[in-house]
């Protein structure tokens, strides 16, 4: 049985995380630190994805991407066939440095910044999920109820506005606004480019014809 790109991306950053927890070595040379990225280290753009904080940033991130990462690897595949992995795998791989590209920019002589974790790619592949489809219900674990996807998105993105403008806390905000957008903007592109699949018409096509039950849903029914 091949295993999927997710599942792959979910196993190893699940065991480099894992050993990060007891290895600060570890943990200090993939965390993201742009004073040292400035110092030529653009490996970091990219390991910091590998490591998280603790168990709990590890699960919530791990269960999105599955949750997420297959229904998308598979609309990948199902439109440009085999290559459809490799496709999906640049968007991870490509979200996680552009997602906190302007982290580097605005703390770059920071000495005092670091940040971790996958949620930037993560984030990307929720949104282009959400790009596939909007109707589709999200919500928070452990509560019942789930609102539309684009609806989620939209209220997700002026939310992480809003926090990441305020500012404290140890959650980077700005990686997962910007990792959502390279996640819409790439699936656009690659599949307006390389594709006949009407990405966008499709996005349209599903909202204009959504139900008031599309947009509040419970387990059991629309």
């Amino acid at each position: 049985m091949e295993l999927s790109i997710t599942v792959i991306i979910i196993a190893a950053t699940s065991i480099i995380s894992f050993m990060a927890f007891s290895n600060h070595k570890l943990l200090d040379q993939f965390i993201f630190y742009p004073p040292a990225v400035r110092r030529g280290q653009w490996y970091r753009f990219f390991s910091c994805g590998l490591i998280h904080a603790d168990w709990g940033h590890l699960l919530f991130n791990m269960i999105a991407l599955y949750m997420f990462g297959e229904i998308v690897e598979a609309q990948f595949v199902g439109i440009f066939g085999p290559t459809g992995k490799l496709v999906y795998l640049a968007m991870y791989v490509l979200a996680l440095a552009a997602s906190v590209i302007p982290t580097y920019i605005n703390n770059k002589d920071n000495y005092h910044y670091r940040s971790l974790g996958a949620s930037g790619a993560v984030s990307a592949v929720i949104f282009a999920g959400i790009l596939f489809h909007p109707l589709v219900g999200i919500g928070l674990f452990f509560i019942p109820v789930y609102i539309a996807g684009f609806l989620f998105g939209a209220l997700y993105l002026l939310v992480s506005g809003w926090l990441d403008k305020k500012g404290g806390g140890n959650i980077n905000h700005s990686a997962h606004i910007f990792g959502a957008l390279f996640g819409i903007g790439f699936a656009i592109v690659a599949f307006q480019a390389f594709s006949d699949f009407p990405v966008l018409q499709n996005f349209v096509d599903q909202i204009k014809n959504m139900s008031v039950g599309d947009i509040i849903q419970t387990p059991g029914g629309r």
